[in-house]
């Protein structure tokens, strides 16, 4: 054997483990070694010692081993993933989390060594076996072609800069680590090692309904995460509230003569407000009826403390704007009236059906008290329907675009043959998000222009045009005392606003990724968004700092909702889930599981009992939030806890539903459009 040779693959399998105090050690001795061959003029090793034979074909198999450095990638995982797939069913489905952080640090390990055809070829190999869970990821990671793009993509950066948390037993732990040692996959037990931190429980696997929340790709490190969690919040509502002052004034606990007498009012002057012909009275009178008639069946059963007078108050961070006496007590009258929903009592649902829209519909919106829908368009139009001008049509309610192949008769409103709808047209792209202010008086619009709009439903014009973000912006919405609204946008930044100023106020930046939607709390000191980096974040609205977040999501997150005595918010995302999480902890309270495609929508009923949710799988799903959030841990694990939490489904013939919103008196409105399946 040529000792020189072997010196080098010696160094060159030094150099490959990074033990660099090794190698310079080794080096030193070798010089050593020379300087007395020098002297003495004989070999020290050949004439002191002989090699062991089984130390150098273990040497010349790992030096082999890192001269053919792509084919051990390949080699290692198709070794893992054969064996994971072949494990007891018992353990399979915790090992199989391991496969995918291994398979893309496989995958940016070879792009990082320069080995970009083994790399896409490796890729390609494999992608197939996480396309379903991760496909948002791959498409992203498909874009890396070379070391550099590993640096630029900010994605792939902070990947290979933050580790994996998985959950897994105690039992597949020592069956993974047994199987890479035997095995001898040194290079597939360096990637898990650097990249993968195991979070080891005792006993059992966990149920396969876990599964959404044992792997948690975290954007920094979970030690930040958990750093930014410990900050105090305030969750409460705020001081001197309608709901506190109508609790004072035992607004809650009316007698039903009372309770009947104000509903009989409250019904003469909404039906005021709302309608315009005839038609229309006859059929809200019939809802408002039946309203009435769970009202009084509920209130006579229902607990006399609900979930919002539990709540601390909390001072207000904003200016709050001073609202008109005739308009708080329009709103304390709701409020009065409001049915008391549970899982015994659910609520009345009305859908807004929008049909023949070509698929030009991107987003719908519905006002505090359904009067006004809106739809936003692709060809940068916002189009608003007064319910109570097409109410006069059928009981149902139908929306119609406006290339509509129906007689125009059936959609006409008092305005003769003119169109149903008031057209907003000032936006240059098409509008992705909308959203009405408590009043119903204004309604905001985002679009791809990435400017925001306010227009006024009284005077049918568009005020002002709100310039700030970069690209498209993909959500506005309303704060809940109006005045003030937040945006989400793809350059990756929360904004906060003011209507009477055309900068924003604050910028919120940190996510890793297009923010795609954003959530007021119930008290305006916060601001929750939702990111397709799959992270929930919560900001503080004075300081503009991220106080939590909320990490478990495997797609990224298309819907919030916060719960109306703001200790709960629900998120929902891509792939159907929805966690409830509690703002407290930072913790995920319970997953809620049983949608199959995007959860669209979110929205909690007045006294945060139920929540609602809908989704592209063309169905609204009603939640005890109650049950939800006070499981027994032993229930939890069960199987059967998610089906438990799923009070209602109400399927739609085949409309996917793009907004929902209970109002004040908790009558749940739906919107959505119809699709071509249908």
């Amino acid at each position: 054997m040529d000792e020189e040779k072997l010196m080098k693959f010696v160094e060159a399998y030094l150099k490959k483990k990074g033990l660099k105090l090794t190698e310079h050690a080794l080096q030193e001795e070798v010089q050593q070694s020379n300087t007395t061959t020098n002297i003495t003029s004989s070999s020290p090793i050949s004439s002191n010692s002989q090699l062991d034979p089984d130390v150098v074909r273990h040497i010349l198999s790992l030096s082999s081993q890192f001269e053919d450095g792509p084919a051990r990638y390949h080699d290692g995982y198709a070794k893992l993933r054969s064996w994971t797939y072949s494990s007891l069913d018992l353990y399979r489905h915790e090992l199989l989390r391991v496969l995918y952080p291994v398979f893309i640090h496989c995958f940016m390990d070879l792009v990082a060594k320069g080995h970009i055809q083994e790399a896409r070829t490796f890729f390609n190999g494999f992608r197939e076996d996480h396309e379903m869970m991760h496909l948002r990821d791959l498409q992203k990671l498909e874009g890396v072609l070379s070391p550099s793009h590993l640096e630029e993509m900010e994605f792939a950066h902070s990947l290979r800069q933050s580790k994996v948390n998985i959950k897994i037993c105690q039992y597949s732990y020592e069956l993974l680590l047994q199987f890479l040692h035997k095995s001898q996959s040194t290079t597939m037990l360096g990637i898990i090692n650097e990249h993968i931190n195991f979070q080891v429980s005792p006993g059992q696997p966990s149920s396969i309904t876990d599964d959404a929340e044992a792997v948690t790709l975290t954007g920094g490190s979970q030690e930040s995460a958990n750093q930014i969690n410990q900050k105090e919040i305030h969750w409460g509502l705020l001081e001197d509230s309608l709901e506190e002052r109508l609790e004072k004034a035992g607004g809650m606990a009316l007698d039903s003569e009372k309770a009947e007498g104000e509903t009989k009012e409250g019904d003469g002057d909404e039906n005021k407000k709302k309608s315009v012909e005839g038609g229309k009275q006859g059929a809200s009178i019939k809802k408002l009826k039946k309203d009435k008639a769970v009202s009084a069946t509920v209130k006579s059963a229902r607990p006399e403390a609900t979930t919002v007078p539990t709540a601390p108050r909390v001072k207000p961070e904003l200016t709050l704007p001073v609202i008109p006496t005739e308009v708080e007590q329009s709103i304390l009258e709701d409020l009065r009236n409001r049915v008391q929903l549970s899982s015994a009592a659910l609520p009345s649902v009305s859908f807004y059906t929008f049909i023949n829209t070509h698929n030009g519909l991107n987003c719908s919106s519905i006002s505090h008290d359904g009067s006004l829908v809106a739809g936003g368009f692709s060809d940068s139009s916002l189009k608003v329907w007064d319910m109570a001008k097409i109410g006069q049509q059928s009981a149902g309610s139908i929306l119609q675009g406006e290339n509509d192949t129906v007689s125009s008769e059936q959609v006409t409103g008092s305005n003769g043959g003119k169109r149903p709808y008031t057209l907003f047209q000032g936006h240059s792209g098409p509008v992705y998000s909308a959203t009405f202010n408590p009043l119903g008086d204004f309604i905001l619009s985002s679009a791809a222009d990435s400017t925001i709009r306010l227009w006024s439903t009284n005077l049918n014009a568009n005020l002002v045009c709100y310039k700030g973000h970069n690209y498209p912006v993909w959500d506005v919405q309303f704060s809940p005392v109006g005045h003030y609204f937040a945006s989400a946008s793809h350059d990756r930044t929360a904004r906060i606003w003011s209507m009477d100023r055309i900068q924003p106020l604050r910028i919120m930046a940190g996510h890793l990724s297009d923010v795609d939607c954003v959530q007021w709390h119930s008290n305006c000191n916060y601001i929750a968004t939702g990111s397709s980096d799959k992270t929930v974040r919560l900001w503080d609205v004075q300081s503009g700092e991220c106080v939590r977040i909320f990490i478990g999501h495997r797609s990224m997150i298309l819907s919030l909702a916060m719960s109306p005595d703001g200790r709960y918010m629900a998120s929902g995302d891509e792939d159907g889930s929805i966690m409830m999480w509690d703002l407290s902890s930072g913790r995920c309270v319970t997953p809620l599981m049983g949608h199959t495609s995007c959860v669209w929508t979110l929205a909690f009923s007045g006294e945060g009992s139920l929540l609602a949710s809908g989704s592209a799988d063309c169905t609204v799903k009603l939640w005890d939030i109650t049950a939800s959030t006070k499981l027994p841990k032993a229930e939890e694990k069960s199987g059967s806890a998610s089906r438990l939490r799923s009070l209602k489904t109400l399927p739609t013939k085949c409309t996917p539903v793009y907004s929902l919103r209970f109002s004040r008196r908790n009558l749940l409105f739906a919107a959505g459009v119809l699709s071509k399946n249908g």
